[in-house]
This record gives C-alpha cells, sequence and structure tokens, in this order.
C-alpha cells in the first residue's frame, strides 16, 4: 500500500506544476471532476486507515487520551475534524458497505457518505436490512444531483421510495433518531486565534438552545436608539454578562482545587503606573485598562517574579498542591503538560514529580500540571516526566516508541 501511495503521491505532484491555463475548457472542467473524485477515493483510504489506527488502540498506546487527540497531532487537524473522521470510518466500517464502495469509487464526497450513512442507519433500524440496502442504492443515486444539506432534508422521505408500507409509523422514529443524532452531535468549542481572542463554534441540542436563547434574549436588547452596537456584538456582550453571573452566585463547582474564579497575571507597576499588560490563566493578554477595571472588583493575591517570569515564592508548603502554589503551577505550565495535550488548567491535577508517597517535596520544583487522562497514564504507563534547565516540564517517552527517548514538550499553552 505504502508503494501504492508513494506513486500516486508522485503522479498528483506533477500534475501540481501543470499550466491549468492551457488545457481546453472542456479539459478544464474533465481534470476538475477528476480531481474530486480521486480526493473522494484518498478519502475512503484515509478513513480504512483511521479505522485500522483507532482498532488497534494506536493512539492510546503511544500517550494520547484519544484516536481524535492523536489525529490532531498527526495530522495537524482541529479535533472537531479528527473526530468526525473517527466517527465516520466507523460508521462506514459498522454497517455500510455499499456506501464505503461509493466513497471509494469517487461516486459520492465525504460530506454526502456521512449524511447517506446516517440516513441509512435509521432506515436499518425502522424497516429491516432489505430496505437499508435499497436505501443506499436510492440516495447515492440523489446524491449524483444534489449537496450534502439538499440531500440530508430529501433523506427524511427515504422510506417512501424503500418501504412505503411503514412509511408513517417510521416518521415518529425518523424524529426520536434525528433527537439522538442532535445529542451525539453537541459540542462546543473554544478555538484560540493568533490575536488571543476566542471562536466560538459548536452545535446546541433543542434543549440547551431553548436555555440559552430564554438567558441571552432579555441582555440582547439595545440600550437605547444610540446603542451603535450589531446584533452580533449585543449577542457577545449578552454572553459575556451570563458568565459574569454565573461567576457572582458562587455555585459553581471547584476546578482543580480551586473555586470558580478569573485568575489574571499582572504587575504591581500595571496596577499603579499604568504599564504593560495582565495574562489570564488560559494565556490570553488583556490591556491595561482592561485589568484595572477588572480589578476594582478582584482579590489581590501577591507572587514574587524572578526577571524572567518564574515564581520564586508563593508561600508555605503544603501536602497537597493547592492554593498560591496551584496559581503558581498554572502560571508556569498554563494547562496540561504532557505534549500535544490542549486541556486547559482548570481540567487539571497537580502531580508530584517524585511521588510524595517516596518523600517528595510538595514545592513548585516538583509538581506538574495533568489532565486526568495523562495523570493515569503517568502513573500507569512507561512515560517519565522531569523540569529541564530551564524550569519548563519535558517528558522521555517510552524506548519503544522512540528508541532515542528525545525529550518532549508540550508547545500548544506556550506564550509569545
Amino acid at each position: 500500500m505504502i508503494e501504492e501511495l508513494a506513486q500516486a503521491e508522485a503522479a498528483v505532484a506533477a500534475c501540481v506544476d501543470a499550466p491549468a491555463w492551457a488545457l481546453a475548457e472542456s479539459d478544464l472542467v474533465a481534470a476538475l471532476d477528476a480531481a474530486h473524485r480521486l480526493e473522494q477515493r484518498l478519502a475512503a483510504v484515509k478513513l480504512a486507515l483511521v479505522r485500522e489506527v483507532h482498532g488497534r488502540g494506536t493512539a492510546v498506546a503511544q500517550g494520547a487520551s484519544s484516536t481524535a487527540v492523536w489525529l490532531r497531532e498527526r495530522l495537524r487537524l482541529t479535533v472537531p475534524a479528527a473526530r468526525r473522521l473517527v466517527d465516520l470510518a466507523g460508521t462506514l466500517d459498522a454497517g455500510s458497505p455499499g456506501v464505503r464502495a461509493a466513497l471509494a469509487a469517487g461516486d459520492i464526497s465525504v460530506e454526502q457518505a456521512r449524511v447517506i450513512a446516517d440516513t441509512v442507519e435509521t432506515v436499518h433500524t425502522t424497516a429491516g436490512a432489505e430496505a437499508a440496502e435499497k436505501a443506499v442504492g436510492v440516495l447515492v443515486d440523489w446524491a449524483g444531483q444534489f449537496e450534502p444539506t439538499l440531500l440530508r432534508k430529501l433523506g427524511t422521505r427515504i422510506l417512501e421510495h424503500v418501504a412505503p408500507e411503514i412509511a408513517d409509523a417510521a416518521a415518529r422514529a425518523a424524529l426520536d433518531a434525528e433527537a439522538q443524532r442532535a445529542c451525539r452531535d453537541r459540542h462546543v468549542t473554544l478555538s484560540e486565534m493568533q490575536d488571543g481572542r476566542l471562536r466560538l463554534t459548536g452545535n446546541l441540542d433543542a434543549e440547551a438552545a431553548g436555555l440559552l436563547r430564554a438567558a441571552i434574549d432579555p441582555l440582547t436588547a439595545p440600550f437605547g436608539p444610540d446603542d451603535a452596537r450589531t446584533a452580533g456584538q449585543r449577542r457577545h456582550d449578552a454572553l459575556a454578562e451570563l458568565c459574569r453571573l454565573a461567576l457572582r452566585t458562587g455555585e459553581l463547582p471547584a476546578h482543580g482545587g480551586e473555586p470558580a474564579q478569573v485568575v489574571i497575571t499582572t504587575s504591581y507597576d500595571t496596577l499603579t503606573r499604568h504599564l504593560t499588560t495582565g495574562t489570564l490563566d488560559t494565556g490570553l493578554h488583556l490591556t491595561p485598562e482592561t485589568v484595572r477595571r477588572l480589578a476594582c472588583d478582584a482579590v489581590i493575591l501577591p507572587a514574587v517574579l524572578g526577571s524572567t517570569g518564574q515564581v520564586l515564592d508563593v508561600g508555605r508548603q503544603r501536602r497537597l498542591i493547592t492554593g498560591p502554589l496551584r496559581r503558581a503551577l498554572v502560571l508556569r505550565d498554563r494547562g496540561c503538560a504532557f505534549p500535544g495535550c490542549d486541556r486547559p488548567p482548570r481540567w487539571c491535577d497537580a502531580h508530584h514529580i517524585h511521588h510524595w508517597t517516596n518523600g517528595g517535596a510538595t514545592s513548585l520544583d516538583n509538581a506538574v500540571l495533568l489532565c486526568g487522562h495523562h495523570h493515569r497514564h503517568i502513573h500507569c504507563g512507561e512515560w517519565t516526566v522531569r523540569l529541564a534547565g530551564d524550569g519548563q516540564p519535558e517528558f522521555v517517552p517510552p524506548a519503544w516508541l522512540d528508541p532515542d527517548q528525545l525529550p518532549r514538550r508540550n508547545h500548544y499553552h506556550r506564550r509569545t
């Protein structure tokens, strides 16, 4: 397979620099169709490989918390995109050989394959295997005419074509299946942008959507006729106000041993002389004006910092890594320190590098932040963690994974 893929890659590489401007219009369109068909056939190969990697447990064996996270590191994908790959690979393997064959033939696109697989799964549940097999043929034929969104809408009436005798009775089942799909696909993603802002995306199920609208709509009304904010800006401000209201209740659960709070790192000069900026514990930067505004309703927690920003003194030692010591650890690690993990500080445990039960001290130079998965992995696996000469944690992989055992670091939380 590797040799065949290498030949295919070479053939594609030869086309990259080919002068498309020299093609006749009919040849240009034919080349576009061929490139698209080849893209889908390669996707079928990729999904088969993803399915095998997932089935073998390769990702977890190499230290990742899931196949999706491993794919993010390996292929430089977003986690949602990687998760969709894993889900589709499993769906096509479990019960949609006809869909897999259509994708491998280049007759349908990856997005169309996802729609068809979901629809066929519903038909199989409600009408049986024979109707599901008929549905594949009908939907693949429709895929030659309709894009994924319209194909999904048409799919809601597929039983009228493959099993008309039960179409009415199955309408309720289809609604139930759609509700289950909405529950399965629910997610919210926070993506950090290069300038420190966050992009918020996701899918809410009907209940969560109703709750959000009920909570946010009263806060999105314009302040008055002179309010120049756009509708999107008003929704943004309303969401921020919801978070402030939730934090004020004091009823949010603790995260990582600390009450729910916003932690901002700044200097005394920032507050008194209006200099430099502040940094959230998530790594995002705030203007001096924002820091001073938030400080009006804040608890000031002092820490002594060295010239390069490392914490030198945060108070007395304790067995548990909480309070000022944990805040110092958050300032240093900024999240799970295991290579490739993007879990934020509030999802993490504080791990003793030299175990406390073996005489290890409860100190900053003997601690590292780890999410639950990687905390268990360090305790039970073959990875080791240590602090490098610059005081930053680094992880040494087992010899079977890297014969040279070169130390690795987490680059997701690096601040510049």
